[in-house]
């Protein structure tokens, strides 16, 4: 069984209008969602032997949020400049090249690659992954190239908004 954990990043501010998008933190709401989401996953336990993230301040504050309230390790987290304007192919391939000792896979990223992602491997139907939405899908196989060639046995989607 591989357990993929999916992770849009939380709110980001827009306050700074000079800042780049690739450099734009997180506003208060993401601030406080993150967490929210991370002693969610804790509760839920999915698996998580690695951690992927995108290189965009935003992703990379929520991961470390997020992770704080799992207790992962935040110094073994994969920081991928890739993923920041990954397509769900782009996403897919990193998913796909992992090593097949590892059981679980935590990604943080962005929409609209998240969103696609989540339908091409899951039965699900999402018109969007929200900020901070988790998606957690569950495989039924042995190595994680077989990923993408099947659907996930069990898909969950949970986001901050259903917790208010």
């Amino acid at each position: 069984m591989k357990t993929l954990v999916l992770v849009r990043h939380a709110k980001s501010s827009w306050e700074d209008p000079f800042l780049s998008d690739h450099q734009r933190p997180l506003a208060k709401r993401g601030l406080r969602d993150a967490p929210l989401m991370g002693a969610r996953l804790a509760d839920w336990g999915p698996p998580v032997d690695r951690v992927i993230s995108s290189s965009a301040v935003r992703a990379l504050a929520t991961a470390e949020l997020v992770m704080g309230e799992m207790g992962l390790p935040w110094e073994e987290i994969w920081i991928e400049d890739d993923l920041y304007q990954a397509t769900e192919s782009d996403m897919l391939d990193y998913v796909r090249q992992q090593e097949d000792y590892l059981d679980g896979l935590m990604l943080f990223g962005h929409n609209p690659g998240l969103t696609y992602l989540v339908n091409d491997l899951s039965d699900l139907d999402l018109d969007n992954l929200p900020t901070c939405g988790v998606a957690i899908l569950q495989f039924e196989v042995e190595s994680w190239s077989a990923i993408g060639d099947v659907l996930a046995s069990r898909a969950e989607v949970d986001f901050p908004k259903n917790h208010r």
